[in-house]
């Protein structure tokens, strides 16, 4: 339940901040009658996404048992490339996300054209809504208790809904930059055991031979149906009895993207020295006054007022 949870938040949050920064800038544009178009493409691009989860499932369930696995093999690894490109993207663009949006609407509204913002609004939830369905997918397919999986996703979504609600209408400030780092250490845990549920079903599906040997028995440790094994299984993906290669898969990845998601990340550019009069030899103008707060999904908190 957890795992799903996070997902669905992390996934979730990050398309209402989104959404939120469009809506918010209209709003003070004073073209609140655009936000009709905004909510057609996120309706469009999440019944997408809800008929992309579903097919996947149903194509799963349909084939035979080898290519099924073979299936949950390429969904896993699918899902795993997600979460990272998720991450590194998070790093590098969240900083200007809030001007490139609003630029983007900006010329939309400019062009007087509808379907430019149903466009940009269909594609940035569908973004999230495909990786969410996926990296989902995938870990329902590594689940041993689908329901309370399918609970913890829609409590994350909707938990995320109400977050990305409190935000926009200034009742809510969060460190974005806090919150996006633990989301990033949960994910990164989540997708090593989607490696090693990769490697297992690459080797039922007739993929992987080598390093089929068991260096580790945790039987002791993961007893089915105990609070252990909902953590251990459920949350890192080991299983009792990992094989050598799932175990290597595992290490290669988990290492890495931690020290990406926690040192790298807290790595912050020195800021720029501020002009002086001396430098420039005249007076500098005051900076006009916005009537939004500025928004940034790493500064230190995220609090956005639309009147």
């Amino acid at each position: 339940m957890l795992p799903t949870f996070i997902i669905g938040l992390r996934e979730g949050l990050e398309a209402a901040l989104i959404v939120g920064i469009v809506a918010a800038f209209l709003a003070q544009q004073g073209r609140s009658d655009a936000l009709r178009h905004v909510w057609i493409g996120v309706g469009a691009a999440i019944v997408l996404c809800l008929a992309i989860g579903i097919g996947l499932d149903v194509l799963s369930r349909e084939l035979p048992q080898k290519q099924q696995e073979q299936l949950e093999t390429v969904i896993g690894l699918i899902a795993v490339g997600f979460v990272t490109f998720m991450i590194l993207w998070m790093r590098k663009h969240a900083r200007n996300l809030k001007g490139e949006l609003e630029g983007h609407a900006a010329e939309a509204l400019a062009e007087g054209s509808a379907w430019a913002l149903v466009f940009m609004a269909f594609l940035a939830v569908l973004r999230e809504g495909f990786e969410t369905a996926v990296f989902l997918l995938a870990t329902f397919q590594n689940s041993t208790n689908k329901m309370a999986g399918g609970l913890g996703a829609l409590l994350g979504v909707l938990t995320a809904a109400l977050l990305g609600w409190l935000i926009f209408r200034g009742g809510l400030k969060i460190n974005m930059n806090r919150f996006f780092k633990v989301t990033g250490v949960v994910l990164v845990i989540i997708a090593a055991g989607l490696v090693m549920g990769a490697l297992r079903t690459g080797h039922e599906g007739g993929w992987v031979s080598v390093g089929q040997g068991t260096p580790i028995d945790l039987t002791w440790l993961v007893r089915p149906g105990t609070p252990v094994e909902s953590m251990v299984t459920g949350v890192l993906g080991i299983r009792q009895k990992p094989a050598t290669i799932e175990l290597i898969g595992y290490f290669l990845y988990l290492i890495p993207m931690l020290i990406v998601v926690l040192w790298v990340s807290s790595s912050k550019p020195k800021p720029k020295p501020k002009p002086t009069t001396a430098d420039s030899g005249t007076d500098l103008a005051p900076a006009p006054v916005s009537t939004l707060a500025p928004v940034s999904v790493a500064d230190e908190s995220v609090e956005v007022r639309s009147n």
